[in-house]
């Protein structure tokens, strides 16, 4: 199992936002090059953000924004956004196991709680990182970056 970049990439689209947005329009196409992804993947995501009450998206050449502040924006947050977690379950079961098989049989009854234990623990670690952590760091690393180079 493997979440999609979709994850990491709102995560980024959210940096870019709150690094660049006083001193350029942050649009699809800036973010596409700023994460090196077409701007239509952008577009899909930006979309989903936006869907979410998570981003405000100015109408043309307007440009993006965080619609609260991002100690509110939690990793879960960015995660329900944009994975595509059907009826809220991060494991897909295997569709039709035999019903002849001892382990088959029971197959659910073995797996599921524990399977939910382990969407719970992943769920709650998500919540526990804002989206300002990831500003922090960033300033940390820009600031880092900029002492090297002078």
């Amino acid at each position: 199992m493997q979440i999609s970049s979709r994850f990491t990439l709102a995560i980024h689209i959210f940096a870019c936002i709150d690094t660049f947005e006083n001193e350029y329009k942050v649009t699809s196409d800036f973010l596409a090059g700023s994460t090196n992804v077409n701007p239509v993947i952008i577009r899909k995501i930006l979309g989903q953000l936006k869907g979410a009450g998570l981003i405000e998206v100015a109408r043309g050449t307007g440009g993006t924004t965080a619609a609260k502040p991002l100690n509110e924006i939690t990793f879960l947050d960015v995660y329900r956004a944009v994975e595509c977690v059907e009826n809220g379950e991060l494991f897909h079961f295997h569709e039709n196991p035999s019903t002849n098989c001892p382990v088959g049989r029971n197959i659910h009854h073995i797996l599921d709680d524990k399977l939910f234990q382990v969407q719970s623990a992943l769920e709650k670690e998500l919540a526990s990182i804002t989206l300002a952590d990831i500003k922090q760091d960033t300033e940390k690393y820009l600031r880092e970056e900029n002492n090297r180079n002078c």
